[in-house]
C-alpha cells in the first residue's frame, strides 16, 4: 500500500504530467494535489470534474452497468490530455485520481497503466 502523497508524486512522474490530485467527488474535496507551475487549478478541478465523475456514474446505473466496469475518463484538449481515474475498491465511496498531462509529451497509454496500478495500491 502507498499514501496519497507517494501515490500523487508517481503520477507525476509519468512524461509530461502537470497535475495531480486525488479528489472525494461526494464533497467536492481535494484529499492532496502535486503539480508544475504550468498545471490548473485543483480546487476549481475538484468541484468541476466532480460533476464529470457522478454523470458518467449515473448513465452507468441507467445504463445497467457495474459502476466497477469503469476505468477511467479521458478528457481530451488541444494541449492536454485529463485523466480521472476512480479506485475501483472506492466507487461508491466517492474517490478518483486526476491526472492532467502535456498532449505533445505524455504516453497516454503509460500514464492510464501508471493511473491503474496507483489506484490498486493507494490507501485511503
Amino acid at each position: 500500500m502507498i499514501d496519497i502523497e507517494e501515490s500523487l508524486r508517481e503520477m507525476m512522474e509519468c512524461e509530461g504530467a502537470l497535475a495531480a490530485s486525488l479528489v472525494d467527488y461526494l464533497s467536492r474535496i481535494t484529499l492532496g494535489a502535486v503539480q508544475t507551475p504550468r498545471g490548473p487549478d485543483l480546487e476549481k478541478v475538484a468541484y468541476g470534474d466532480t460533476d464529470v465523475m457522478r454523470a458518467k456514474l449515473s448513465t452507468l446505473e441507467l445504463l445497467g452497468y457495474d459502476p466497477d466496469r469503469l476505468e477511467d475518463i479521458v478528457v481530451t484538449l488541444d494541449t492536454e490530455y485529463h485523466l480521472i481515474r476512480p479506485l475501483s475498491q472506492r466507487t461508491r465511496q466517492g474517490v478518483f485520481l486526476y491526472l492532467v498531462a502535456d498532449r505533445a509529451r505524455v504516453d497516454l497509454g503509460a500514464a492510464r497503466a501508471t493511473m491503474g496500478a496507483v489506484a490498486h495500491r493507494l490507501d485511503v
